[in-house]
């Protein structure tokens, strides 16, 4: 019998497939990738364990050191409103001296952050226009090195409660506008972090701007208009820009208290109108159901037809809308008007001259009241002060034949001055500025051709209007005028103008009725502000600014 063994195959070693053809052979590592490969790993290996045992250290550390303060610091729980202890806080602004050693408590947003060591940490802490200087010192049993690690960590422009004791200033802080105080925090709690990362920093959005013939300073971060533009949250929240618009509440509160006191009443137009107003080259039109509509370029129809309803005076404060292609320094698409309406007794200037009562009244409460905010804003848009006549002299008045001849004077061709264009118009405010020493004056009586139709030509010259412009810093400012209020009139001027009277019959309907002598004037909150304070751009006066390449947010 064979042996078992012999009868089964003999077994022959695996062999490799041959390559196929034109396949590359795998590539073995040599010696020396070999070797620099586990030097790496080992590397590798030796840091992580070095990291690891620093850890460790680490957290031996910080368990032997009691963190004493863990209630005086951290993130505080989302505010739903869950409760309601009633601790009294206090403004930055109201910060004195005379309240050294007093313990407060407010909210305020971290604007600038140093720590000095690993015990203590400066933090400015801003209110609006308004900023302190708080400082985070390790104290036993009050103020933790964790702590002060915290604070040390905090984000700017973090919203945080700080509770601390007032402290007299050793010598003025002049990083804060509360310079003669410092605050010795001995709580800190975050109410809102960043989630995102800051555009720019308030501290460089708050910097001067540098004269257009000047070089950059390239020490810091220039934010030029378009990025505080495309980031406008922040942006609204430098010393400036919270100064700003205080003044813009300025004006429109000043408006308002000069007119009430006048007799005047506060309406409200509609801002969807059937036909355009004034020029349909310039109106947005917009569907309306299975119709179009137009967005009103001035509430102009319907204060005359109020004067018509007898209200006698009245005003609005609201949003007008031009659809001109204009992207200049001093153009909107959307802007606020301040407008107004009134019965004439006997001439046209009595509107004028109410309206010129009107700018003083306004331009004596920026002063007096806003100096703060008009200081704030110097700083970062430095500019000679805006000037006005006082007086028996008054305001300055002269004609638009004047005005020309004035700009003749100074080398203008009289045939270029049909119109008094926007460089003219700058040119002019210069020589007035140097002859007569003011930045606001009136121009009276101009061409008729320039107006619009339902302006009252002059009773002895028609080729000339019963109208005016005011202009600040050489710069037209409102434009009013004594209005047509007799209808067969007002026709003819619709069609010297290329309007269908039977468009705007509702209109024409109104003077029908009998209306009396009526006139007025528009004047538009930005460029007012823009003028006053000199900031060169109509878009840092308006909040949220709409023109031809921008439309958001």
């Amino acid at each position: 019998m064979a042996d078992a063994e012999s009868t089964q195959p003999t077994q022959q070693p695996p062999t490799e497939a041959p390559a196929a053809e034109g396949a590359e052979a795998p590539k073995v590592p040599s010696k020396n990738e070999l070797k620099k490969k586990a030097k790496e790993e080992e590397k590798a290996r030796k840091a992580a364990e070095k990291a690891a045992r620093q850890a460790e250290l680490e957290a031996q550390k910080a368990a032997a050191e009691v963190d004493y303060a863990t209630e005086f610091y951290g993130k505080l729980p989302l505010n739903q409103s869950q409760s309601r202890p009633r601790r009294a806080r206090v403004q930055i602004a109201s910060l004195t001296p005379e309240m050294d050693g007093q313990t407060v408590l407010l909210r305020a947003r971290v604007q600038t952050s140093r720590a000095q060591g690993s015990k203590m940490v400066f933090l400015n802490l801003r209110q609006r226009t308004d900023s302190v200087q708080a400082l985070l010192s390790v104290a036993p049993e009050k103020v933790s090195k964790q702590m002060a690690k915290w604070a040390a960590g905090l984000q700017i422009e973090s919203i945080v409660l700080a509770e601390g004791i007032v402290k007299k200033a050793p010598e003025i802080i002049k990083s804060a506008t509360v310079g003669d105080v410092e605050l010795h925090l001995t709580q800190l709690h975050l109410i809102s972090g960043l989630e995102t990362v800051l555009p720019f920093t308030v501290d460089d959005a708050n910097r001067p701007e540098p004269p257009e013939t000047e070089a950059e300073d390239v020490q810091f971060k220039r934010v030029l208009l378009d990025t505080r533009l495309n980031n406008r949250v922040v942006d609204l929240r430098t010393q400036t820009n919270q100064a700003v618009f205080r003044l813009q509440h300025g004006i429109g509160h000043l408006f308002r208290d000069f007119l009430d006191g006048r007799g005047f009443t506060e309406i409200h137009s509609p801002k969807l109108q059937g036909a355009a107003t004034e020029s349909g080259a310039s109106v947005f039109q917009v569907s309306y159901f299975k119709g179009k509509a137009f967005l009103a370029q001035s509430p102009q129809l319907a204060k005359q037809m109020a004067i018509a309803a007898d209200f006698e005076r009245v005003y609005e404060i609201g949003p007008v809308f031009r659809a001109e292609d204009s992207n200049t320094h001093r153009h909107m698409t959307e802007f606020i008007g301040l407008d107004l309406e009134m019965a004439i007794e006997e001439h046209y200037h009595e509107v004028m001259e109410l309206l010129d009562d009107l700018f003083l009244h306004m331009f004596r409460g920026l002063k007096q009241k806003y100096s703060k905010e008009i200081d704030a804003v110097r700083k970062q848009f430095p500019a000679e002060e805006f000037k006005w006549r006082e007086g028996p002299e008054g305001t300055l008045k002269f004609s638009f034949k004047e005005a020309v001849d004035l700009l003749v004077e100074d080398g203008v061709p009289r045939e270029e001055l049909d119109d008094i264009d926007t460089t003219n118009e700058k040119r002019l405010g210069r020589i007035v500025r140097a002859k007569y020493d003011t930045d606001y004056y009136i121009i009276d009586k101009f061409p008729m051709a320039l107006r619009p139709f339902y302006t009252m030509p002059d009773p002895e010259d028609p080729t000339l209007s019963n109208s005016y412009d005011f202009f600040m810093r050489g710069e037209e400012i409102l434009s009013g005028a004594q209005r047509v209020h007799d209808p067969k009139l007002l026709e003819e001027g619709m069609r010297k103008k290329g309007i269908d009277p039977a468009s705007m019959s509702y209109y024409l309907d109104a003077f029908k009725l009998g209306c009396p002598p009526h006139g007025g004037g528009g004047i538009g909150l930005e460029r007012v502000l823009m003028l006053f304070l000199k900031l060169n751009n109509i878009r840092r006066a308006s909040l949220f600014p709409r023109d031809p390449k921008r439309l958001e947010p």
